[in-house]
């Protein structure tokens, strides 16, 4: 039989930073078709002017009204902008920021309603995005909002890590009053869910970071370690999940500790995502765990001093597409298997 391929949405990102040159260089090698069908969410005209600034020539994307029309044997693009938008490459703009958002809700609103299998994010700038229609941090808070679930998990992914954060795009100062033992908790419990359900870890040990140096040293650094974070670890440890810690963060990642779990939990962003891109370069994906659909990105930003200039690579894009078409087979397999209890399975052959 042969195999479903899979209906991938891309959103083209800040029109200015280097959305197109990822989703282009990514897009311009075939292979990709044949694990999926991209559909880009963006501007024909738009895609053309960085093609042309990129001097690529051999490309080009089918422009169709739904993904409904998409062919399979081509990139495809759905116009969301008006043809007379500016690019102004390397600049962060309010009709940039404007361009991001039209582009992400129109593909939202077609991930919602099934058109796709998946929605994979080009980088936004989370300063010209902000509106009237879009008041959130980033991509991460909009879907949890979009999609009404109660809570996420922010985990940022490679073949060999996996970093989940407990607080995502907040001021440092802000950290240890939005830290609880209930959302501990609750994150920890949705990185054990998507560990099983979308990467097929069987029972996935997790790791858990402190937040102080030296993971607050017997309180003489600091308590949030012994008043929250190790009761919080206790506690999801009575339900028979692999949870260990707190561990000191820079001991940890040095000492090549973070070898040893499927999941890292850390406290704040730069505790998290410091190390890992340090670790996993530019192969790294940010995937939104707890949502009901596939949501993945590349792992960094929009890059506006290198839009124009054929520097960036599409390594981490290119990956994030490869990472959503896997949860998407993670995800049916698990259902398949929970569905038919006669059905035995280790999950862990599908690491």
């Amino acid at each position: 039989m042969k195999q479903y391929k899979i209906k991938i949405g891309i959103t083209q990102g800040d029109i200015n930073g280097i959305g197109y040159e990822i989703i282009i260089k990514t897009l311009i090698d075939n292979r990709i078709l044949d694990i999926c069908t991209p559909v880009v969410y963006g501007s024909a005209k738009v895609a053309a002017y960085h093609r042309k600034a990129l001097n690529i020539i051999d490309f080009s994307m089918n422009v169709i009204k739904s993904p409904d029309d998409a062919n399979p044997k081509r990139p495809n693009i759905i116009n969301c902008l008006n043809d007379d938008i500016r690019v102004e490459l390397g600049k962060s703009t309010p009709t940039a920021g404007e361009a991001s958002y039209m582009s992400l809700k129109r593909a939202a609103e077609d991930l919602k309603a099934g058109k796709l299998d998946a929605l994979v994010t080009a980088p936004i700038s989370k300063h010209n995005i902000q509106s009237e229609k879009f008041k959130f941090s980033g991509h991460t808070e909009f879907l949890k909002d979009y999609f009404n679930v109660s809570d996420i998990l922010m985990l940022l992914t490679s073949s060999f890590i996996r970093v989940g954060l407990v607080t995502i795009h907040i001021p440092l100062y802000q950290v240890q009053s939005m830290l609880s033992e209930e959302k501990i908790i609750q994150k920890g419990r949705i990185m054990v869910q998507s560990l099983v359900e979308d990467f097929g870890i069987r029972r996935p040990k997790i790791a858990v970071l402190g937040l102080n140096p030296h993971a607050g040293e017997e309180g003489m650094l600091g308590s949030e370690e012994k008043d929250m974070i190790k009761p919080a670890i206790d506690k999801l440890k009575q339900d028979e999940l692999l949870v260990f810690g707190p561990f000191s963060s820079d001991g940890f990642f040095g000492s090549g500790n973070y070898l040893k779990f499927d999941g890292i939990l850390a406290m704040y962003h730069d505790q998290g995502l410091a190390p890992f891109k340090s670790i996993v370069k530019d192969e790294g994906v940010n995937y939104t765990a707890g949502l009901p659909v596939i949501r993945t990105s590349p792992a960094h930003g929009t890059a506006f001093e290198l839009a124009g200039k054929n520097l960036a690579s599409s390594n981490s894009f290119r990956n994030a597409i490869y990472t959503a078409c896997d949860i998407y087979h993670n995800r049916k397999l698990f259902a398949e298997i929970t569905n038919d209890p006669l059905k035995l399975v280790d999950l862990s052959e599908l690491e």
